[in-house]
Order: structure tokens, then sequence, then C-alpha cells
């Protein structure tokens, strides 16, 4: 029988959920996944690297990628375009490789909107308190920033309910097992073994037809 083809994963939360980390752990843990690299207009952050954690670049190349219908989906987020890459994602589903977008709430709707299959989680930590400490802790952004990105987050909070799943980000390493666990079990569901069912049916006619 063929691969089964992979899963598209969007995952998506606060600014300051911990979605990266989250990411990080279930590449390290499990080779059956792949992270989508998005593209972005926004300045690299300390460390960042171009191709690893985004492709940085320019306002004018990422609008002309949209003409070229590059990009799966897009969005502008606090200034800049955010887009994910389509011939990469694509490979990778086919290859059986279930692949992680990270994005936000914007972009994770219209993938949904494209690819119905899509699994959807929402990640967050326990509370709104908890979600301004981890902002502030990390040291890299202004109190105006900050306070943009909380605003951003009471508007997204809004959109919650369109999401598969939601997962509380308090422990990383339950919070990874638990991620795994929701998309095993949804390569397991019908409508994403629609091959499987359509050789299996195929089958079972050929044996009617045989014992007539």
């Amino acid at each position: 029988m063929n691969v089964q083809k992979g899963i598209l994963i969007v995952l998506s939360g606060f600014s300051g959920a911990g979605k990266g980390t989250l990411v990080k752990g279930l590449l390290k843990k499990y080779d059956e996944y792949a992270l989508s690299v998005s593209m972005t207009t926004r300045a690299p952050r300390e460390g960042e690297r171009d191709g690893v954690e985004y492709f940085f670049t320019t306002r004018e190349k990422f609008e002309e990628t949209i003409v070229n219908n590059g990009l799966v989906e897009y969005a502008l987020y606090c200034g800049n375009y955010y887009g994910t890459p389509r011939a990469y994602v694509e490979e990778q589903l086919a290859a059986g490789k279930n692949v992680i977008l990270e994005i936000e709430i914007q972009g994770a709707l219209k993938i949904k909107e494209k690819f119905p299959d899509s699994l959807l989680i929402f990640v967050t930590p326990p509370s709104g308190a908890e979600l301004k400490r981890r902002l502030e802790k990390r040291g890299t952004e202004s109190a105006e920033v900050i306070a943009r990105r909380l605003a951003r987050a009471a508007e997204e909070s809004e959109g919650i309910e369109a999401y598969d799943y939601i997962v509380i980000n308090d422990s990383l390493e339950e919070c990874v097992e638990e991620i795994h666990r929701l998309v095993d079990a949804a390569r397991r569901a019908p409508v994403r073994r629609k091959e499987l069912i359509g050789e299996i049916r195929e089958e079972l006619k050929g044996f009617v037809k045989g014992a007539e």
C-alpha cells in the first residue's frame, strides 16, 4: 500500500505561549514531523538564522511571492508579513511527514479553508497572568510592544473555538506528548485514510465479483 500522506498541523497560540519550544521538542523526539519554515518581513531576533527559524525577506519580495502564488497562506501581523512557502509543504506531506505550521490565527483559518483535513491546535499558558509574566521574562521587548502583544492576544482569544484542540502549555514535556497523541489519533481518523478505505473497498468488491 502507498505511504499515508502526512497531516498538515497548524500550531497557533498567543505570543509567549511557548509554541517555538514545543515545536523543537516534537522535532527532537519524533522523526515523523517536519517544520515548515515561514517567510517574514520582520527583522531577525538575536540568534535567529535565515532559512532556519524564518526566511527573512523584504516587503517587495514577499508581495512578489504572493502574486506568483508561492505561498500556502500569508497574513499581516503587528506590521509585518508572515507566510508559508507552498513547495516545501506539499513535498513533505507527500513523503508522509506531518508538517507543522507555526502561524497565527488569521493564517490558521485560511489554511483550514484551503485544507479541510488540516489539524488546528491552539497553545495557551494556564492563565493570562502567566502569559504576561512570560512576555516580560523574555527581556527582548519594550513595555509598549508587550502591551500590543497582550492586546493582540485578547483579540485572538475570540477565535480559539475554530481550532480542533486547545492545549495548555504548563509542563513542556507533558505538552509535547499531548500534542503527539492528538496527531497520532488524527492520523487514524477515516477522513484522513480515504486511500486506505478505497483500497479495502475495491478488494472486497473484487472478492464479491469473484464469488458470483
